[in-house]
C-alpha cells in the first residue's frame, strides 16, 4: 500500500546511472594508476552473419599482485560510460588490493562496449539502429568473456566479477552465465527485478518520496509534490514564465507554455540523483555536493502553508544546491546534462530494447524497434528464480531508490545479502571515508569475506 503519490511525475526513462564523478574524464587521475590496454572482439557473437571486430578498451593495474602467475582478477563489469570514471570511483577495489590485506590480486576494469571508447563502428556507431544493434547486455558479457580468456588462458586463476548498479547486474549474470570463467560476484545496488511483471512500476518513486519525506521534514515532500502545479500554472503566462526564468536564473529563457517541460525534466532528474549520491560527505559527481545533499535540499523546502511564489523561490534555493553549491555557476543550463558522459545514448537505447525497466512512465519510444519483453528477460537472467545461483553477494542501501528491485532475500545458502539501512546507492562500492557507517564498514568486511573465501576455492 502506497502512504502517499510520488514526489515526482516521471515521464521518461531514468538514465540508469551508477553517477560516478565526470568532472575527472578529460584529466589525469592522481588517485590511481593503471595501464590501458586493448582487444580485438567481434561486434557480434552470436551469429555467423557479421565477422567485423573492433578494439574493446580495458584498465589494468597488476602492482599488487605479488605472485602475478597465482594472483586473483578482481574484474569490473563495466556500467553505461566512460570506464575510466569507474575505476577511479570504485575505490573499495583498490582499497580491498592493498599489500595489508594480502589478496594478491590485480586489477582489471572492463569497458561496456557502445560507451566511453569502446565504440565498435567509430563516430557511426550511433548512426542508426543497423550500427547500433548490437548494443546489449548479452554482448558485453560476450565481451568480457573474450577478454577473460586472452587475460586468463585456461581459466587458471580466481576471477571476481564486481559492479554497482546495471554494473552489478553484469556483475551477478556474469557469475550465473558464466561459472566456469568467474569464481564469484559482488553486486551492488544492482536492481535486477526492476522489471512489470516482478516488481510494480511505482516502487522506485516511493522510495523516492519517502527519502525526502524524512531527510528534514515531510513539509519537503510535500511541498514538492505541491510545486508541479505550480511550475505549470506559472508556465501559461508571458508573466509567470519570466518570473520563472529569472527565479531559477536560467540560462535560456521559457518563452512558451511548451518550455516548461525542460524545467520539470530538469527537475525530475535531480531529485533522483540527489537521493542516489545521497552520501554523509561532500563528494563531487555530477556536481559538487553536500554531504547529505537531500537534507541541504530539504531544509530550504521546510516550512509549511507556502504560497505560490514562496514556493517557487524556496524550490529555486534548493535547486542552487544542486546545480550551485560553489557559487561559480552563473544559469542553470536545462539543456545540459552531466550524464552525457555516462552514456546517456547508449543507455537509451537499452531501455527502449532490453532494459526495458518502466517505472510509469508514458512509454514512448523514438528508436522504431521492438522492444524485448521483460518476460524474455527474466527467462534469459532468471529474474527472481535464481535458486541454482552460487557466490553471490547482493549489497543495498534502503536509502537508495534502486533497492525497490534489488535482491533483498537470499534464495539459498550460497548467496549472501546485505543490507546497508541508511545506505545511498551503492555506497559500499566507494572508497572508505572516516563519515562511513558501521553498516557500510560491515558491508565491505562481508564483501573482502567472501572474495576470500571464493578464491580460496579454486
Amino acid at each position: 500500500m502506497i502512504a502517499a503519490p510520488p514526489i515526482i511525475s516521471m515521464d521518461r526513462f531514468f538514465l540508469f546511472s551508477v553517477i560516478f564523478a565526470v568532472s575527472s574524464i578529460s584529466g589525469c587521475f592522481s588517485a590511481y594508476s593503471y595501464t590501458t590496454q586493448w582487444i580485438e572482439v567481434p561486434v557480434d557473437h552470436f551469429s555467423f552473419a557479421n565477422n567485423d571486430t573492433f578494439k574493446l578498451r580495458y584498465l589494468k593495474n597488476d602492482s599488487f599482485a605479488h605472485d602475478p602467475q597465482s594472483a586473483a582478477i578482481l574484474f569490473y563489469t563495466g556500467n553505461e560510460g566512460d570506464i575510466e570514471l569507474f575505476a577511479e570511483n570504485t575505490g573499495f577495489m583498490w582499497d580491498i588490493v592493498q599489500p595489508e590485506n594480502r589478496l594478491n590480486a590485480e586489477l582489471i576494469f572492463a569497458e561496456h562496449r557502445y560507451y566511453g571508447q569502446s565504440l565498435p563502428y567509430g563516430n557511426k556507431s550511433y548512426d542508426s539502429t543497423k550500427q547500433l544493434g548490437y548494443l546489449s547486455s548479452e554482448q558485453a558479457l560476450a565481451d568480457f568473456v573474450s577478454l577473460l580468456q586472452e587475460i586468463n588462458p585456461g581459466n587458471k586463476r580466481p576471477v571476481i566479477a564486481v559492479g554497482g548498479s546495471y554494473g552489478g547486474m553484469l556483475a551477478a549474470w556474469f557469475r550465473m552465465k558464466y561459472p566456469h570463467m568467474v569464481s564469484g560476484a559482488i553486486a551492488a545496488s544492482a536492481p535486477l527485478l526492476q522489471f512489470s511483471s516482478i516488481t510494480p512500476c511505482e516502487v522506485y518513486n516511493r522510495i523516492l518520496t519517502s527519502v525526502f519525506a524524512t531527510a528534514y521534514t515531510h513539509e519537503c515532500a510535500s511541498n514538492i509534490r505541491k510545486s508541479w502545479a505550480t511550475l505549470k500554472s506559472r508556465s501559461e503566462t508571458d508573466e509567470g514564465r519570466a518570473f520563472l526564468t529569472k527565479t531559477f536564473k536560467l540560462c535560456t529563457n521559457l518563452t512558451k507554455h511548451e518550455d516548461i517541460s525542460q524545467l520539470t525534466d530538469y527537475l525530475t532528474d535531480m531529485y533522483s540523483n540527489l537521493a542516489m549520491v545521497n552520501y554523509p560527505y561532500s563528494a563531487n559527481f555530477l556536481a559538487p555536493l553536500p554531504a547529505y545533499p537531500v537534507r541541504e535540499f530539504c531544509g530550504r523546502l521546510k516550512e509549511a502553508n507556502l504560497n505560490d511564489t514562496q514556493l517557487i523561490e524556496a524550490l529555486a534555493d534548493g535547486v542552487s544546491i544542486y546545480v550551485n553549491y560553489t557559487g561559480k555557476v552563473q544559469c542553470l543550463n536545462m539543456k545540459s546534462s552531466t550524464t552525457d558522459a555516462l552514456g546517456t545514448k547508449g543507455w537509451d537505447f537499452q531501455a527502449c530494447t532490453e532494459m526495458v525497466m518502466p517505472m510509469c512512465t508514458d512509454g514512448i519510444k523514438k528508436y522504431g524497434i521492438r522492444p524485448r519483453s521483460d518476460l524474455e528477460m527474466i527467462s534469459r537472467y532468471g529474474g527472481n528464480q535464481i535458486s541454482t545461483a552460487t557466490n553471490i553477494v547482493f549489497s543495498n542501501g534502503l536509502m537508495d531508490p534502486w533497492s525497490g528491485a534489488g535482491i533483498l532475500r537470499s534464495p539459498n545458502d550460497h548467496v549472501k545479502i546485505v543490507i546497508i539501512p541508511e545506505g545511498a546507492h551503492h555506497i559500499d562500492l566507494r572508497a572508505r571515508n572516516p563519515k562511513d557507517s558501521q553498516a557500510v564498514i560491515a558491508a565491505r568486511r562481508i564483501h573482502l569475506d567472501a572474495i576470500r573465501e571464493w578464491i580460496s576455492q579454486n
